[in-house]
């Protein structure tokens, strides 16, 4: 276990950015760069965190950072890897460890990132790639990107009489990144530091590429209050709706177990962004929650899949009982 003792007062996300007030991706970065330390390079993709961080002239990075492109983060992560590689073999610098960390959101990462994200994966470089997962594209008005959630009401994915909100299911990266063979790959929230913590650590001490996926409550977008950032995203713990695990050379791990899961509509009705959910699909939501967190306990040895009531037909899902 990460122990407290270990963390660093110095503060490398300076104080006085513009994030709004209780924005879980901010709480979650100030806790991963205390982490990390400062011998480090960070590639960040434009999105959320590069808007209210680096206001040109000011920064708020008290370390070795670089604005990249929204799709780039990972191929800028592993030109800086190639880099130090090269710089050290010529003798250039010496050989003190410097990590190289990519920095994006989900859209930056699932959706217009993700084949840099791939190619770096698959050549193996050694850098901690983490995704600040707000659920949608925040930065520009609460588009949905393919890790929003179903049934979740965005800009572009409103809930009303023909749409109810989002229509497909979240992409499941850490499936993804897991099928690129890399070392390390984890789940985490800043509602449970001290795993966060942990998972940091570790990732940036491993040889090769690591991946980090972060849920990171953003009120605005999420429609919640300030104040409720660290207890929903407990909440989307508890009822399976983000489980913490990791999966290190190709075995899976709960962080934690749970025999029984708070009913997924405690997570759900505190949030603006699913008022369009009815009961009929607040069912096949528990439903869909309860057999992938069942699934997963069976990747990790733990419990055996048990029975669906609904099947799939095509894109649909439909219930049989």
């Amino acid at each position: 276990m990460f122990a407290v003792k270990t963390l660093t007062d110095r503060e490398y996300l300076a104080p006085g950015h513009r994030g709004c007030s209780g924005c879980g991706q901010a709480v979650a970065v100030r806790m991963v760069h205390k982490a990390l330390g400062q011998r480090i390079v960070v590639a960040c993709a434009t999105g959320c965190m590069e808007v209210i961080s680096s206001p040109f002239p000011q920064s708020s990075w008290e370390m070795p950072w670089i604005h990249v492109a929204f799709e780039n983060a990972a191929a800028v992560a592993s030109g800086i890897e190639a880099g130090l590689k090269a710089l050290r073999h010529k003798g250039k610098i010496d050989n003190r460890k410097i990590k190289v960390v990519a920095m994006a959101g989900d859209g930056g990462t699932a959706d217009i990132g993700l084949q840099a994200l791939s190619g770096a994966l698959e050549r193996g470089h050694d850098f901690l790639y983490i995704c600040y997962d707000n659920e949608a594209y925040m930065n520009t008005g609460v588009q949905r990107s393919s890790s929003t959630p179903y049934g979740a009401s965005t800009m572009t994915t409103p809930a009303g009489r023909i749409q109810k909100g989002q229509a497909t299911w979240k992409k499941n990266m850490m499936e993804i990144v897991a099928a690129h063979h890399i070392p390390y790959a984890a789940t985490a929230s800043p509602s449970y530091p001290m795993d966060l913590l942990g998972k940091v650590k570790k990732g940036a001490e491993i040889k090769g590429p690591a991946y980090l996926h972060i849920l990171s409550p953003c009120p605005p977008g999420w429609g919640i209050e300030a104040e409720d950032t660290i207890g929903l995203g407990r909440l989307a713990v508890e009822t399976g709706a983000f489980p913490l695990y990791e999966q290190e050379e190709g075995k899976i791990r709960l962080s934690l177990d749970f025999d029984k899961l708070i009913p997924l509509e405690k997570y759900l009705k505190g949030q603006g962004r699913f008022r369009g959910i009815d009961q009929e699909r607040m069912d096949y939501m528990q439903e869909r929650v309860l057999e992938m967190w069942q699934d997963l306990k069976r990747k990790a040895g733990l419990r055996e899949l048990r029975p669906s009531r609904f099947r799939k037909e095509g894109v649909k899902w439909i219930r049989t009982s």
